[in-house]
């Protein structure tokens, strides 16, 4: 082989481990989170904002039911959230343990 073909074929090697670290990683991530509904202030949603929206950042209104934002596995509803949509954008009310 020559050297440039053995250096293409550790440079796909390297990007391909890469792309599995970081889809672990991703994965990792996502277990430890879950979406919570109305507790994100207006742009600062990570997804989900309903018709006319495209994703993070485009929620127009502070504590938007139909967006979301990551939080801790376990807090939403102790934040007063929700874990499906609602309807309205009513402040949210943390629980007392």
């Amino acid at each position: 082989m020559s050297a440039m073909i053995k250096t293409t074929a550790a440079a796909a090697a390297l990007a391909a481990a890469a792309t599995l670290s970081l889809s672990a990683t991703a994965a990792q991530a996502a277990g430890a989170k879950e979406k919570c509904f109305g507790v994100a202030l207006a742009g600062k949603n990570d997804c989900a904002a309903g018709p006319g929206t495209s994703c993070a950042g485009t929620s127009t209104a502070d504590y938007q039911g139909n967006a979301w934002k990551y939080v801790a596995k376990g807090e939403c509803v102790k934040l007063g959230g929700s874990l499906t949509a609602k309807a309205g954008n009513a402040k949210p009310v943390p629980k007392k343990d």
